[in-house]
């Protein structure tokens, strides 16, 4: 009987607060998800992937994710059962056996983490060597983003009716490395645009300049910076990458969906950072030729400087790896 005479627990008040509070909790939760759609609940928060290779980086995200809910359970189902089952007595004051060490489970929680590492690291390096492979396939179409405060330049190195020129030999590509200019096309005079942070897209009206690219070509980006650390980020890709000053970054990937993507900074590089935004516009390959047509006949041909030329120390590096 408790002091006021009731024979109430005192255990029961809080009980039930705790119960309110996971209703409201529970109610919160579905509230806030009745927009959501059900569909997009195996990505993750992931979006609709939108090349070849991004189904390969989604699988990698909901295997990390499987991982640490399996993980996740196996934890949050020990810490209930021992405080359900290991809880003290009401009843007996005693003082619970008391271990040193116990060699058995000492060597499970040193072994398992290192286990799960290990698998993670592997799936891990295994996906990132394919998706950084630049001898797998020949790019079709080969684009230089220049990343600069604040906003971005595309070099469409290709050879373009209007547009002279050589993009092995052009003073503006310098700063790219020769192992990258051995795959340019032969006469590439190329065509260029380049934003600013009030640049809109026409169709959409989403901030920064757009870039072009042909559905179901194999498209190589070789990221060069004029300034500061960058990173290329096209949302629905599941890819993104720095743009590094004095260093040339490269990967590849093939659009398999038409439509304008969101695309933005993903590295912290300034005030006006988050202005650093840009669209890419997937099309059929007819209507991407077009595109370049267009630029050239307003006078965009050839190429904006590509950026920083390489350090001494990458130079080094990249014929020590050769």
């Amino acid at each position: 009987m408790s002091p006021n005479g009731s024979d109430r627990s005192p255990r029961r008040p809080m009980r039930r607060k705790l119960l309110q509070a996971m209703t409201a909790g529970l109610v919160l939760a579905t509230a806030t998800g009745c927009s959501y759609n059900w569909e997009d609940f195996p990505r993750l928060g992931m979006p609709t992937p939108t090349t070849e290779e991004a189904p390969r980086i989604l699988s990698l995200w909901q295997g990390s994710w499987a991982a640490a809910l399996a993980t996740g359970v196996l934890v949050w189902g020990l810490i209930l059962w021992s405080a359900m089952f290991h809880r003290r007595s009401r009843t007996k004051v005693e003082v619970p056996p008391q271990t040193r060490y116990n060699m058995p489970i000492e060597a499970l929680y040193t072994v398992v983490p290192l286990v799960i590492v290990s698998v993670l690291f592997y799936f891990t390096a295994r996906d990132e060597s394919k998706l950084l492979s630049l001898t797998d396939k020949k790019p079709d179409v080969t684009v230089n983003v220049v990343g600069f405060q604040w906003s971005w330049g595309f070099n469409y190195i290709e050879p373009v009716a209007g547009s002279t020129g050589n993009a092995k030999t052009d003073t503006n590509l310098a700063a790219i490395p020769d192992r990258f200019k051995k795959e340019f096309p032969a006469n590439a005079g190329g065509v260029y645009d380049v934003g600013t942070p009030a640049t809109k897209n026409p169709q959409t009206g989403n901030p920064g300049p757009t870039l072009w690219l042909p559905e179901g070509k194999t498209v190589r980006f070789i990221l060069t910076s004029r300034d500061v650390i960058h990173s290329f980020w096209v949302v629905p890709f599941l890819m993104k990458m720095d743009v590094i000053p004095g260093h040339t970054n490269a990967f590849q990937v093939t659009p398999n969906k038409e439509g304008t993507f969101l695309g933005k900074c993903a590295e912290l590089c300034g005030v006006d950072h988050s202005r650093m935004l840009f669209n890419v516009k997937v099309v059929s390959p007819d209507r991407y030729e077009k595109h370049l047509q267009e630029l050239a006949k307003k006078g965009q041909t050839g190429y904006v400087p590509a950026g920083i030329a390489q350090t001494s120390h990458e130079k080094n590096r990249e014929t020590n790896n050769l």
